[in-house]
């Protein structure tokens, strides 16, 4: 993997983390705003996993492989 693709996958994984941090604001708001439709809630949680296993696999793949 060289440098160029290393920025990539931090600006990847920059915005992955500025989506699920939207999520979570918006899930939030509809909670507090007492949003009795859990259906629209529990879609945006699924997002929000979803994301959150992305995020985990972009930084598995920044960092090397150590054997020790």
């Amino acid at each position: 993997m060289d440098d160029r693709d290393i920025v990539e996958l931090e600006h990847k994984l920059a915005d992955l983390r500025t989506a699920h941090r939207d999520l979570d604001d918006a899930i939030e708001a509809l909670v507090s705003a007492g949003s009795r439709d859990q259906l629209q809630l529990q879609r945006l949680k699924k997002q929000k996993l979803a994301l959150k296993d992305d995020i985990a696999r972009l930084e598995n793949a920044l960092v090397p492989d150590i054997i020790a």
